[in-house]
């Protein structure tokens, strides 16, 4: 999730800063820009909170209050990394970059109670960091360096937890209230809907904000300005970019997953490959060994380059391991079948019924054709 944040996205990598069960966790080169754009706005800002204090101090102080912010960050992303390991939802790995912090979990959560416990976690972090701080504050003596320090720890975990909790998306409590329309509805698409109207009217407030700060002449209205638009903006988009690919997964009404599925052939897994691939026209191939276990799907494009040289090589050798991602049950949920080959990188799976019997072979392109059928409609 993120602290700005997604739970799965793409892009460049960044400084390994450690692993968390495996989990790597990244500082973005952008992080770098943000933490110097924190520094310059906030120096003026802590020459108030300690009049008299020299340049350097309060330079030095806006660094620590970027680090601080960055340490907050993380701490919540890992609260939302470990949910999601706990629920068994693979997590590619945790970045810190420009604009908060991004838990790349592969799958969707498979149910509202899964979402909402996943999307909870990080701000339930960074709130018991806000309320361990905050008494640490009350004790320390005011108007020192500590209780400056003190004071950047729980606003940073503070700010953190309440921008998290805005009831948009790609936000945490956008992805809450989709969780709760979701088990209200029994609809993800409705909850995902719902999410993306709070997050324009997030965008709309945290611009009014500013606006207001400007207006008003508030000590800290250049720095509310230059985060009031970068997040206004990160909101626009990430939910933008959560409702298209919401249309690219939605089921479309009256479409059954039987509609697409090829038939399912079992053949030895022994067999001469010219002899499968011959067999796998229209059809998908599951190559089974001689004591019963099957070995995978037969790949296609590997075995016509085989066919071509080596036309009696055994099939096994052109099989596409069958795995726990590959397969598919014929009773799931339609937006979750689709959203599991999206987000996948295999291009066939084996769907099989409640007894694990082969029902059938779904490919990629077969569902992402009738998913574009169904949009353009």
């Amino acid at each position: 999730m993120t602290t700005a944040g997604r739970w799965s996205g793409h892009g460049g990598g960044g400084l390994l800063l450690g692993r968390l069960s495996g989990v790597p966790v990244l500082l973005a080169p952008s992080w770098w820009v943000f933490a110097v754009l924190v520094v310059l706005f906030y120096t003026p800002l802590v020459g108030l909170l300690l009049p008299g204090s020299p340049l350097w101090v309060s330079a030095l102080l806006a660094a620590v209050f970027a680090i601080l912010l960055a340490v907050s960050v993380l701490l919540h992303e890992l609260g939302h990394c470990v949910a999601a390991l706990r629920l068994g939802l693979p997590v590619r790995r945790v970045r810190l970059q420009m604009l908060g912090g991004v838990s790349e979990v592969v799958r969707t959560p498979s149910t509202p109670a899964h979402e909402g416990v996943v999307a909870a976690a990080g701000p339930v972090v960074s709130l018991l960091l806000t309320g361990v701080f905050g008494i640490a504050l009350l004790l320390a003596e005011p108007e020192t360096v500590a209780w400056v320090v003190l004071l950047q720890a729980t606003i940073a975990n503070g700010a953190v937890a309440l921008f998290n909790l805005l009831p948009g998306l790609p936000l945490d409590g956008g992805r809450i209230v989709r969780a709760a329309v979701w088990q209200v509805t029994g609809r993800r698409g409705a909850g995902t809907r719902a999410a993306v109207i709070g997050a324009g009217i997030v965008a709309a407030g945290l611009v009014l904000w500013a606006v207001r700060g400007l207006v008003d002449g508030a000590p800290d209205q250049w720095l509310r300005l230059g985060v009031c638009v970068l997040m206004a903006a990160f909101v626009v988009m990430g939910a933008s970019a959560e409702f298209a690919a919401e249309r690219r997964t939605a089921w479309p009404e009256g479409l059954t997953l039987a509609e697409l599925l090829r038939p399912v052939l079992q053949l030895p897994a022994e067999s001469p490959v010219a002899d499968a691939l011959a067999a796998a026209a229209g059809r998908g191939v599951v190559l089974v060994r001689a004591d019963g276990i099957a070995v995978g799907l037969l790949d296609t494009a590997v075995a016509e380059r085989l066919a071509a040289t080596q036309p009696n090589t055994p099939a096994e050798q052109a099989a596409e391991p069958i795995t726990a991602d590959t397969v598919l049950l014929d009773s799931e949920p339609g937006e979750e079948i689709a959203e599991r080959v999206r987000a996948g990188a295999a291009w066939q799976f084996l769907v099989v019924d409640a007894d694990g019997r082969p029902s059938g072979v779904l490919r990629r392109e077969d569902l992402r054709a009738a998913l574009a059928s169904a949009r353009g409609r």
